[in-house]
């Protein structure tokens, strides 16, 4: 199968590993509107790609997903029915994510916030560079984490500690995020590489149809979970757009200060 069609993700293969990279270093890897739009349909080409039994997600550059592009921001703020067109290719995203069989691989190759900590966390094993950090900043800008992260940091790493770190938008280092649970391994950078790519071939010469079945098999809960509340996040976030404190974020990150947040 071919992938010409892509701009912003970059494919390459090993074997019958394929490696699918976001590909605005330049801009941290950050979300924008073409972007968005091929992550949404990318997971259904990856299953339907017959060349492939397991796919590694990473990200080109020192980060692995900034989160949403800022310019992206200020357009939804602008036009906040833009915003819940857009909340339609989040779901897709999402579930199509999920929906995937193949074992999917998240090399976290550097810094992965807001809708990239939720690409990573729906992965099935995510491999970090020791360097890298890891958090769900939705709140610091004045929006729901309604794209995946509150519903699934509870899932990894339990209420307690999700709510704090969502609440907040702090973010982890990689040596904490494997200690409470939330990345499967951390690697010097220079060995991630290798690590990830000896992961991957191992579990692509393995027994690739007990692995699928296992893969969905084990999904069932959080496929069902995100069926049943994932319209109600995107929903909340929607709302959130539209508020005066989301569009002071935005302001406030354009002109490098901090912002002035309201409660409205």
């Amino acid at each position: 199968m071919r992938f010409d069609d892509y701009q912003c993700l970059r494919f390459s293969r090993q074997g019958r590993v394929l490696t699918v990279a976001l590909n605005r270093p330049e801009q941290r890897n950050a979300v924008n509107g073409r972007l968005h739009s091929e992550l949404a349909r990318v997971f259904t080409d990856l299953q339907n790609d017959p060349d492939s039994d397991v796919i590694v997600l990473t990200g080109e550059g020192v980060a692995f997903c900034a989160g949403g592009d800022i310019e992206w921001m200020q357009s939804h703020v602008d036009d906040p029915s833009a915003f819940e067109r857009m909340a339609r290719e989040g779901k897709d995203i999402v579930f199509t994510q999920l929906d995937l069989e193949k074992p999917l691989i998240c090399k976290l190759n550097g810094h992965a916030t807001g809708l990239g900590a939720s690409l990573a966390l729906l992965s099935d094993i995510v491999l970090a560079s020791a360097d890298a950090k890891i958090g769900d900043p939705h709140v610091s800008v004045g929006l729901v984490a309604g794209d995946g992260g509150a519903l699934i940091w509870p899932q990894v790493v339990g209420y307690a500690r999700a709510r704090k770190y969502l609440f907040t938008g702090d973010l982890l280092s990689a040596q904490e995020a494997e200690r409470i649970g939330l990345v499967t391994e951390v690697h010097p950078r220079d060995a991630l590489d290798a690590a990830t790519d000896a992961l991957a071939q191992r579990i692509a010469a393995g027994a690739t149809i007990a692995i699928r079945y296992t893969k969905i098999t084990t999904n069932l809960p959080l496929k069902a979970l995100f069926h049943a509340h994932f319209d109600a996040g995107l929903a909340y976030e929607c709302l959130s757009n539209r508020s005066a404190d989301h569009a002071e974020a935005v302001r406030a990150f354009r002109d490098r200060r901090k912002p002035a947040f309201t409660g409205r």
